[in-house]
């Protein structure tokens, strides 16, 4: 009997940090034996509503070899606070960055320290980020239109030492697409067309 209930648990997946550790391992050795799958397009249409208010609908993308649509499409709004103009039902686009940031960095560290094996039991951050109204307004050419700064701080409760905890911190960098992008920056192509 013993032996049987051993089979069933050694059978079943292994679950770190709700992470299916053994499908990662597999993802990554499809993508080993068949690069081209590790291609993803994301996409957003944006739609303006009124003054700062308009909305992201987030659906199709492409991964995995394939064109790929979500059973229910995730509607993003997004509007500025009143002090801005706006009149502030949303979040603003600076704060959609930050929450961008914040999620890419969790998940990154969450996911490489599911696939090292370490269990992460929270993992709580705040962002802050400065920006010069004067950039965007135009007010002044040399102040930058965009965050000047951003900071992020974490906090994780896992049964590691202090040294690995600051290494878990350390796979969110690493690894984050987003972060990746912002730190190095990406080239952006802007076109319009008429309606």
């Amino acid at each position: 009997m013993r032996n049987t209930n051993a089979a069933n648990v050694s059978a079943l997946p292994k679950i770190v940090n709700g992470v299916a550790v053994d499908d990662l391992f597999t993802t990554i050795d499809a993508i080993k034996a068949s690069p081209r799958i590790a291609k993803f397009i994301f996409r957003v249409r944006n739609q303006w509503a009124d003054g700062g208010q308009n909305s992201s609908t987030v659906d199709t993308f492409y991964g995995a070899g394939q064109e790929l649509n979500r059973t229910v499409p995730f509607i993003l709004e997004a509007d500025e606070p009143a002090v801005l103009l706006g009149k502030d039902k949303a979040a603003n686009a600076g704060e959609y960055l930050l929450h961008a940031l914040a999620a890419c960095l969790t998940t990154s560290i969450v996911y490489h320290a599911a696939a090292r094996g370490i269990e992460v039991e929270e993992v709580e951050s705040s962002l802050e980020g400065d920006i010069d109204l004067h950039g965007f307004l135009g007010l002044d050419q040399n102040v930058r239109k965009g965050f000047e700064g951003i900071r992020v701080n974490f906090k994780i409760k896992a049964d590691v030492s202090d040294q690995q905890l600051q290494e878990l911190v350390q796979l969110g960098p690493a690894f984050s697409p987003v972060f990746d992008s912002l730190t190095r920056g990406v080239p952006v192509t802007v076109r319009g067309e008429r309606l």
